[in-house]
């Protein structure tokens, strides 16, 4: 059941003239009210042909009217009205239900508290099996104003008991964090201009996609207007005119709850960490590696809640530059993927921004970069992304994040259904040059020594063909077959895995793809970085001064 407040009014006439007239097409039928302030005497032209919608008006506002008389000043805002709607599949309800439903809404709200006789006018008028609206006056009998502050949320948690109550379908509870629900006069809008979305929703799409581009606000707000949005510092970007043809200008909070342009300068604006020397050996060669190997580090950073929240963001725009560079036929799977997963980017839980540098970092260079991915790294990362996002949805859920959750499961199934077709043509043409019964059955061996628990379902694998081939090549490299199961199998778990081979072909194709580590190069580099250690108040690397000498005492 959903029960949406909306904006403040001043016409009561007006929209009663609406709740009891035809609709916009004809779906108003028998309006009539179900619950009131007062039944008593009260007027309702859908019963009674003798009443009007002046004198419903009239009878609701007396109370604004005596104040505005009193005081001198108009109250212009004092219309509160909630339509109330039922789920599709929820049974047909009855006007006595109809009318709890509405008295306890009006409570929750604040309209009319429990055992207040001198609380605002207030009724519920029904014209739709599925929905009532409620319609009050926002000044109480003695003249003042209720206290609305937090109504809506108030409001969400009766309805959530409404449902168990009436045996209803059961709605996730709010957190404050979702979108802004587009108007009736926005969706009309689009409706009449043959738009596909509202101006709301265009506009937040192309934020979202202009995030990735941009290492700062003022980069953003460039961005943005090169790609034709009006843009006004701290109002936020525009992309819609009025009836009078003057620009429209939407504040970034009103889009979504994390556009607002400090929430970006927050997000955008991060040093970047200090690079340990050792972190240049074996760079990735491309953004897609680069990418992948980012989001390897994503499971350890979940450890810490603002920690897990900025890599949570980040991860929403690594998704998005992916759908911006991936090859067309996989564009509208990863658009929805990155669309879903815009609700699961955001939380109460404030994030640690600079924590998810190095996620941002790979999806910036993704954005940036003029060259597709081949078949192998885009596998990887798709495959990378569908595991992330699996840790992410796990995560919410830990947290109770129903909403959060729910937009992580959805995005998996789409980054799934991509994964599946990068992954395809890969598979099929590992397995066209799979070695031989010889190599495959000790490369098999390889396989149950190293993930015994999941050796049958691997084996078992459609893909074990391709996935031999992988490790035939990756040794033919100078790795170690049974090494490479064995780190692979321990960034992710198996078990959820629907097709563990594949899941394994794209991992150690990932981390194959460097030559096999040299142990006597390593061993060298090691002896050469112990010559440098850092002095207490000294700024940089100091060389190594030997107290002793092979032996042969101090150094004089």
């Amino acid at each position: 059941m959903i029960a949406a407040i909306k904006q403040a009014g001043s016409n009561t006439r007006g929209l009663l003239a609406y709740l009891y007239g035809p609709g916009q097409h004809d779906e108003h039928n028998d309006p009539h009210i179900v619950a009131s302030f007062a039944m008593l005497g009260m007027p309702d032209p859908g019963r009674d042909p003798d009443s009007t919608h002046t004198q419903l008006a009239h009878h609701l506002d007396e109370p604004v009217h005596l104040r505005n008389s009193e005081f001198g000043r108009k109250i212009t805002d004092h219309v509160w009205h909630c339509p109330v709607r039922a789920a599709p599949e929820d049974r047909h309800l009855s006007d006595a239900e109809w009318a709890d439903i509405a008295q306890r809404i009006v409570e929750a709200a604040g309209i009319a508290p429990p055992g207040d006789d001198l609380a605002c006018r207030w009724i519920a008028v029904r014209h739709a099996d599925d929905h009532i609206h409620i319609l009050a006056t926002t000044v109480r009998e003695d003249g003042r104003r209720p206290k609305l502050h937090d109504s809506g949320i108030r409001v969400g948690d009766a309805c959530r008991q409404i449902e168990k109550d009436y045996g209803l379908r059961q709605l996730k509870k709010g957190d404050r964090t979702a979108e802004h629900r587009p108007t009736q006069a926005e969706m009309h809008k689009a409706q009449r201009l043959g738009w596909e979305q509202t101006s709301r929703a265009w506009l937040q799409d192309r934020i979202r996609a202009a995030i990735p581009h941009a290492s700062s606000a003022e980069e953003l707000l460039a961005y943005l207007q090169a790609d034709g949005i009006a843009v006004k510092p701290r109002r936020g970007p525009s992309g819609d005119l009025n009836k009078d043809g003057e620009q429209i200008f939407h504040p970034g909070g009103k889009i979504a709850p994390d556009l607002t342009l400090p929430k970006l300068k927050a997000r955008l604006e991060t040093t970047a960490p200090e690079e340990h020397p050792t972190a240049r050996r074996n760079r990735p060669t491309t953004p897609w590696h680069q990418a992948t190997d980012a989001l390897d580090t994503l499971h350890a950073g979940m450890a810490d809640d603002t920690h897990a929240q900025a890599h949570i963001t980040a991860l929403g725009e690594l998704i998005e530059a992916t759908a911006q560079k991936a090859p067309a036929h996989l564009h509208a799977e990863l658009r929805a993927a990155s669309t879903a997963f815009a609700r699961a980017q955001r939380s109460q839980i404030r994030a640690e921004n600079q924590a998810a540098h190095t996620l941002r970092k790979a999806a910036r260079d993704i954005a940036h970069t003029a060259t597709g991915p081949d078949g192998s790294a885009l596998a990887a990362l798709l495959t990378a992304l569908v595991w992330a996002t699996i840790i992410a949805a796990r995560w919410h859920e830990a947290k109770n994040h129903a909403h959060q959750a729910e937009a992580a499961h959805q995005t998996v199934h789409h980054l799934k259904t991509a994964a599946d077709a990068t992954l395809r043509p890969v598979v099929d043409s590992l397995a066209a040059r799979q070695p031989s019964d010889q190599a495959r059955g000790t490369l098999a061996h390889d396989v149950r020594a190293a993930i015994p628990d999941h050796a049958d379902r691997i084996l078992d694998d459609s893909a074990w063909p391709a996935l031999a081939t992988v490790l035939a090549d990756a040794e033919a490299g100078g790795h170690k077959p049974h090494q490479l199961l064995k780190e692979a199998a321990a960034q992710r778990e198996l078990t959820t895995a629907r097709q563990p081979a594949r899941v394994l072909i794209t991992r150690i194709q990932h981390t194959s793809r460097n030559p096999a580590p040299n142990l006597r190069a390593e061993a060298a580099r090691r002896r050469s970085t112990a010559r440098w250690h850092f002095q207490p108040g000294v700024p940089g690397p100091m060389p190594a001064t030997s107290t002793t000498h092979r032996g042969s005492g101090p150094r004089r």
